[in-house]
């Protein structure tokens, strides 16, 4: 992907940083904190993962020590990848869910088993340097000191009070004085940092085995919900072999299902029967080809996709280059389209990228879900439990219809790009639906329109919505949205502040180091040295 366009076309409140080991993320103190771990010998697994734990205290609106986490990880030879979400309670049966047209949003009924402290757990173990205590120093001392709000979460913290306050256990651990912390206000939180204490002296035992395990399954219980201590000690993580596909001489890689990274690669295999670098930047024609192709993905994904061994077709076959050439077929570019899923032929997220000297890349991401999740906190621990039960289907035939002890959809997708075989580059775009349309357009603008990684960040997204509904930010021209209004798009842009386009962060390598970029979207920060 060299050499890139050098130039940054759009408005932008950030430059790149290029250093030998870098730490990208949506908050510039978690940043920081990975920062220091880099700086006291450790590698860029221990700076992802002081990163991430500082990201639980630091930026709540978006995730907690209740998460799911993915990861992919190039250890300086190849890629492994991480699947740390969480299973259904035992207890979760189709029945529990009768007379329901979908799965709650909010509450305990959403609620199955968190998995991102055990992602901490299995990274350190596997790739870290660091004691596995020193990662949580930061992060204890925010929680237990306090720490003043950035602009962003606070916003974020105040749309999702109205919400979440009745939620149990939601007001006592963030509504302090009766309300969301403003910008610049100090907000502590003790007993997360009496948590994480647990975590770090236990080494993530306490959580799924031990007293904390007990207190989450006592507040359960106490609200009519199944999540037992069994469901807890039952969670495991699964080492998996990214899926990828190869696009014009680079290849993007993602978690395998049940994450919806398929979705990114999909889009990609439609598009490279199109010559996109024909197409102006920004134009018309190739803002509706890209909407096209990433509407076609979506329509397969959320028929087809679930966790792996429920799925009735194969990730392989839904990425068959003879499969994604006919539904590339299916786009008209003279009209928007509403498809159809096909049949193959048998064959509020945090995300937080760092990278060391040695060549280590790490592309990690966990969530909440939705803000806080299902806004559920574990009375005296500052637990906020997340809400990935809501991506279950109640349709019977589904592949992805709720089960006891079964993964569900998931949406949160880290990113890798290598070209022949060599790591290139480590990204996210945080953001529900939007992540894996977030990755397909930086690789896009990345690899047919040479555009380096800071301004493919900084670039105005699309975002498709249902039906032939699209949201689009600032920076396309008027003429561009009457031509594709023009062509059938339901076409809405977005105000200057929305976070509805995800938040991305980037590390691509290069000969002598590392670029990173942090976007304009958030609070972030890139730092190194």
């Amino acid at each position: 992907m060299k050499p890139f366009d050098w130039q940054f076309p759009y408005p932008s409140q950030r430059m790149p940083i290029l250093a030998r080991n870098v730490v990208a993320t949506s908050q510039p103190l978690a940043a920081q904190a990975g920062l220091r771990m880099l700086m006291g010998g450790g590698n860029a697994v221990d700076a992802v993962l002081a990163t991430a734990i500082a990201l639980t205290v630091l930026e709540p609106t978006s995730n907690g020590i209740g998460s799911d986490a993915f990861c992919i990880l190039w250890d300086g030879n190849k890629l492994h990848g991480l699947n740390a979400s969480g299973r259904s309670p035992a207890g979760w049966t189709l029945d529990r869910f009768k007379g329901r047209s979908a799965m709650p949003q909010r509450g305990w009924e959403s609620v199955t088993v968190p998995g991102c402290v055990s992602a901490w757990i299995d990274l350190s173990a596997k790739f870290g340097k660091l004691p596995f205590a020193d990662l949580f120093e930061p992060a204890i001392k925010y929680a237990a000191d306090g720490y003043m709000v950035s602009p962003t979460i606070a916003r974020l913290w105040a749309g999702q009070v109205a919400d979440l306050r009745n939620q149990p256990g939601y007001a006592e651990a963030f509504m302090p004085r009766g309300r969301a912390p403003e910008p610049g206000e100090r907000f502590s939180c003790p007993a997360q940092a009496r948590t994480l204490t647990r975590i770090a002296e236990s080494r993530g035992e306490a959580f799924y085995r031990g007293d904390l395990a007990e207190k989450i399954a006592a507040f359960a219980k106490v609200h009519g919900a199944v999540l037992t201590r069994d469901d807890l000690a039952a969670h495991a993580n699964d080492w998996v072999d990214p899926i990828g596909i190869d696009y014009r001489g680079f290849r993007l890689h993602e978690i395998p299902p049940n994450g919806q990274g398929i979705a990114a690669l999909m889009t990609l295999g439609i598009l490279e029967n199109f010559d996109v670098a024909a197409l102006p930047v920004d134009s018309p024609d190739s803002l509706h080809l890209q909407i096209e192709a990433m509407k076609l993905a979506f329509a397969d994904v959320y028929e087809h996709v679930s966790e792996p061994g429920t799925m009735h077709v194969a990730p392989a076959e839904l990425l068959d280059k003879t499969y994604l050439k006919q539904r590339a077929k299916l786009i008209d570019m003279k009209k928007a389209g509403n498809p159809a899923f096909g049949t193959p032929g048998k064959g509020g997220t945090v995300y937080l990228t760092a990278a060391d000297e040695s060549g280590m890349m790490v592309s990690y991401i966990q969530s909440n879900y939705a803000g806080f999740g299902s806004g559920v906190v574990v009375p005296d621990t500052g637990i906020s439990l997340q809400n990935r039960g809501f991506g279950f289907s109640l349709r019977p035939d589904h592949p992805n219809v709720v089960a006891p002890r079964k993964r569900p959809f998931h949406t949160i997708i880290p990113a890798f790009v290598t070209q022949d075989g060599k790591p290139v580059m480590s990204y996210g775009v945080m953001g529900a639906s939007m992540q894996p349309q977030g990755h397909a357009q930086i690789m896009l603008r990345m690899v047919d329109y040479r555009q380096n990684p800071q301004a493919a960040a900084d670039a105005p997204r699309w975002r498709v919505d249902a039906g032939a509904g699209v949201r689009i930010e600032q920076g396309v021209t008027a003429e561009a949205l009457a031509a594709l209004r023009a062509r059938g798009h339901d076409m809405v842009q977005a105000d200057r502040w929305s976070t509805d386009f995800g938040r991305a962060q980037l590390i691509f390598r290069m000969e002598d180091g590392y670029f990173a970029a942090s976007e304009r979207r958030t609070d972030g920060q890139a730092v190194g040295f």
